[in-house]
Order: structure tokens, then sequence, then C-alpha cells
């Protein structure tokens, strides 16, 4: 059952910001596979800078995919308790978490009061 200070328009705007979300992040995801591809080092053509440069434009493109697939994998997790009428819970303590903060992030799985403490460990 979703929490009980969640109506259903809420969930409803809720399930479209997550969607949205998830279909920005897809094709982020999608474009920065180029951005991701391993460097060729052709020692002719391109200068030792230039390969130090790429190579890490690349591992700055590889962790940014990184990120971006976790916070795919994070939405993707509520909108599966949306379906399952699990949304809006906190996953350690059990207490409904508030629109207010389900409305800025919408994938969050904790209260803000757990939140804080997991960042504090």
């Amino acid at each position: 059952m979703f929490a009980p200070e969640l109506e259903q328009g809420q969930i409803d705007e809720l399930l479209a910001l997550l969607e949205t979300q998830k279909s920005e992040l897809e094709l982020q995801l999608a474009q920065a596979a180029t951005a991701a591809k391993p460097v060729t080092l052709d020692q002719q053509s391109v200068g030792r800078v230039s390969r130090i440069d790429a190579i890490q434009q690349q591992q700055m493109a590889l962790a940014n995919q990184q990120q971006t697939t976790r916070m795919v994998k994070r939405i993707e997790r509520a909108l599966q308790r949306i379906a399952s009428d699990a949304y809006g819970y906190c996953q350690q303590c059990e207490e409904p978490i508030t629109f207010a903060r389900l409305q800025v992030q919408p994938f969050a799985d904790l209260c803000l009061n757990c939140q804080s403490a997991s960042e504090k460990s």
C-alpha cells in the first residue's frame, strides 16, 4: 500500500517524473557510449599530451556512464515499488517518505532522517 500521505494524483505526478528521468538518462547512456569507447593510440598522428587527454576523457566518460547506469537502476527500483504499491516508504525504518522529498528525489528509498544517518556513518 502506498504511503498514507500520498494521494493518487501525487503518485501519478511522481510516476511521470520517474519515467521522464529514466528516458533522459537512457538517452544520455546511448550518447555516451561512443565517448567511452577505447582510445586508439597512434604514435604517428597523436602527440603524448593528446593521447593522455584522450585517455582522461575516456575515463571520465566511463565514470559518468557508470553513475548514470546506477541512477537508472534506482529509478527502475522506484518504478517497481510503485507497481507493487510499496512506494513512499523508507526502506530502512518503514516510515512514510514525505511528498516534498519525493518531488525532489522521486527515486528516494530512505526518509530524510535515515538518509542523513547513513551519510554520517
